[in-house]
């Protein structure tokens, strides 16, 4: 009797240790507590070039087919890919856990017990078929089915279902960033490899007016109104520009190299459109409101089920303190002789349920507890981190655009002024009222001018390709 109530007395004491752990294990506020603003600046668009497809937003054709190869043959893409497939099979066996196993037993053996025993001393003499007695030795052979289901009483396993499914989803939106990311990049670099090609035409037919120029400073030098300084001086910048030309020869193959890697294939030409470089596509430029940042953008959506997930798991890690209810059960065919396991008196069944409440690794428990709810609060910062980190990028892009605009009409007029001094400065030395230094200075500065006003609109296609990408544009 006093054995009893110390058992009694220990399960009593056991209940309450869950029971106050459950309730020193709260969850924490798991809410944002970021609000959006209304506009990203005067305007509140309806729409937003986010929502078009990348085959509507670019206009290219040679683009559009890099980019469709691409999503086709990229390693990194594919990696994602198989990060999807991971997240789904661990969904499916999420899933699985919920509903009772069952499988097929089929075993043989023998077995001998030891003549002081209890076990000898009960089968000793006993008579198991036919008058036969249980030998020393038992055979025992049997088939059958046996299953266990836990039944999931306190939510651990839904939740852990929950956070695969969470868990799923986020992969799948990290394959929608990664293609979001491929198509800027192939973008950001095909309109690099344009305005290379630009500046190397830029660069050739400064070399042939500053030939020009040679071919005159040396017919003044045989007439005598030259002399041998001014005609080094156009062989050094004809040698300089040349020098130039080689250098955007080699970024020209750096480039087609990169771009090549982003197709997944080995290095090979790259074939674009000609005059490509002076399209212009300032009309999609919607860029919409701030809370559609939350819809359209893979990474901000991926953050969010990360949430998600780590909430499911922090419930399941709760629901870990609690007792677990298995059920478990077997039935089948045994006999000691194959012979008679198909008979009706050998059929066998068995069914327990039992209780298991956590007592001793208690300590782990918590640790593991601990552990979700920093991984909680984790991935709640990081949620708020990107919604952050996407609305400034679109601010970013949109100022951009709104300077590099400024800038590239600026330089398109100092170009129309330049090349309109240009002609006449030739002119002027021609009849010996310019000098050589002031060509050289001229020569050089429309070269320079040419080769900024190319990279003014490389960086406009960098910004309206960033905008695009920043908005949540890429992965549909």
């Amino acid at each position: 009797m006093k054995t009893r109530h110390s058992l009694q007395l220990a399960l009593i004491l056991s209940i309450t240790w869950i029971l106050s752990s459950c309730n020193s294990t709260k969850n924490i506020d798991t809410q944002t507590h970021l609000t959006l603003p209304s506009s990203f600046g005067q305007t509140k668009d309806t729409s937003s070039i986010a929502q078009l497809s990348w085959k509507d937003f670019f206009n290219d054709p040679s683009l559009i087919a890099l980019i469709d190869t691409a999503l086709k043959n990229n390693l990194d893409l594919k990696i994602t890919q198989q990060q999807v497939e991971i997240a789904h099979a661990n969904l499916k066996q999420a899933k699985g856990s919920l509903i009772p196993s069952l499988g097929l037993n089929v075993n043989s053996g023998k077995n001998k017990s030891g003549q002081y025993t209890p076990t000898w001393a009960g089968n000793n003499g006993t008579v198991i078929y036919n008058n036969q007695t249980i030998p020393n030795i038992v055979a025992n052979y049997n088939f059958g089915l046996q299953s266990s289901w836990e039944l999931d009483t306190w939510g651990r396993l839904r939740n852990q279902k929950k956070a695969a499914a969470a868990n799923y989803l986020s992969s799948n939106e990290g394959h929608h960033f990664a293609t979001t990311n491929l198509v800027a990049s192939i973008a950001t670099n095909y309109y690099q490899l344009l305005s290379l090609d630009k500046q190397l035409s830029i660069i050739d037919n400064s070399i042939m007016l500053q030939d020009s120029a040679l071919t005159i400073v040396l017919i003044q030098k045989q007439a005598g109104r030259a002399n041998i300084l001014g005609v080094k001086q156009f062989e050094a910048q004809i040698l300089n520009s040349k020098k130039l030309r080689i250098e955007t020869l080699q970024s020209i193959e750096q480039c087609e190299n990169n771009l090549n890697l982003l197709l997944g294939r080995f290095p090979q030409p790259i074939r674009r459109q000609e005059n490509a470089f002076k399209a212009d596509t300032t009309q999609l430029l919607n860029h919409g409101i701030p809370s559609y940042l939350l819809e359209n953008r893979p990474d901000i959506r991926q953050a969010e089920f990360e949430v998600i997930a780590a909430n499911a798991n922090l419930k399941s890690a709760k629901a870990s303190f609690l007792p677990t209810l298995n059920i478990t059960g077997s039935i089948g065919y045994e006999a000691f002789n194959p012979s008679l396991i198909t008979l009706p008196e050998s059929l066998a069944f068995n069914l327990l349920g039992g209780l298991t409440a956590p007592l001793l690794n208690h300590n782990a428990i918590r640790t593991a507890f601990s552990t979700s709810k920093a991984y909680q609060i984790e991935a709640l910062c990081h949620y708020e981190k990107t919604i952050l980190n996407g609305f400034t990028e679109v601010r970013n892009q949109l100022s951009g655009l709104k300077y590099n605009t400024e800038i590239l009409n600026l330089k398109s007029q100092e170009v129309t002024l330049l090349n309109q001094s240009i002609s006449s400065s030739i002119e002027l030395f021609k009849t010996g009222r310019a000098n050589y230094l002031e060509i050289l200075t001229m020569q050089e500065n429309l070269l320079q001018a040419n080769i900024e006003l190319t990279i003014a609109q490389q960086n406009r296609f960098n910004t309206i390709i960033g905008l695009y990408q920043a908005l949540g544009g890429g992965w549909r």
